[in-house]
Order: C-alpha cells, then structure tokens, then sequence
C-alpha cells in the first residue's frame, strides 16, 4: 500500500470513533446474551470474562491509530464486520479498491 493521503487519514481518524461504538454496541447485546441464559452464575461469568478477554484484541475495540497501519486496521475492522465496504464511502480509490478486493476473498 502506498502513502496514505491527507483525506483519508482525516476521515479514518473521523470514522474510526463511531464504526469501534457501533462494534462495541453489538458487543454488548451479546454479553447480554451470554447473562441471560440458563446457566450457573458462575458458567455464565466465565464465559463473560472468556468472551471480554478475547474481544478487547479485536481491532474493532483496539485500534493502533497511525498512518501505516490505517489500511490493515481497515481490513481487520471489515474481517471482524464491524464494517463493509459500504462504510468506506468518502475514501479515495486507493483504499476503496484494494479493500474491495480482499473483502471480496472473505465473502468468498
């Protein structure tokens, strides 16, 4: 991947705060999945922590914001579906048209 340019460094720096609390939201209707379910408290507490352990990693709530790694994250956000291809509108061609690519081998 080439140098990032100017405006698509300021949208993903712009996206990047919503499309993390539209992950975090789904995130959270299944931990309330995980409470609500006919188990023990403590099954269901462990599978919680399992589960929060886990999902911290996940590029969608952890983002290391730089430059260099601005298309990686964007691939781990659309591989983790906390977006689609959809959510790229605004991007130039050169992130668009690379990401469409490998998010077309995850469909696949």
């Amino acid at each position: 991947m080439s140098e990032v340019n100017e405006k698509d460094w300021k949208l993903f720096k712009k996206m990047i705060p919503l499309w993390q609390e539209n992950f975090m939201k789904k995130l959270l209707e299944e931990y309330k999945e995980i409470l609500q379910k006919d188990a023990l408290p403590s099954e269901r507490f462990w599978e919680l922590e399992k589960r929060l352990n886990s999902d911290k990693k996940c590029a969608s709530v952890y983002v290391v914001r730089s430059r260099s790694r601005m298309f990686e994250n964007i691939l781990n956000l659309a591989a983790e579906k906390a977006i689609t291809i959809e959510d790229l509108e605004g991007f130039s061609d050169d992130i668009k048209t690379p990401a469409q690519r490998v998010l077309n081998d995850f469909i696949e």
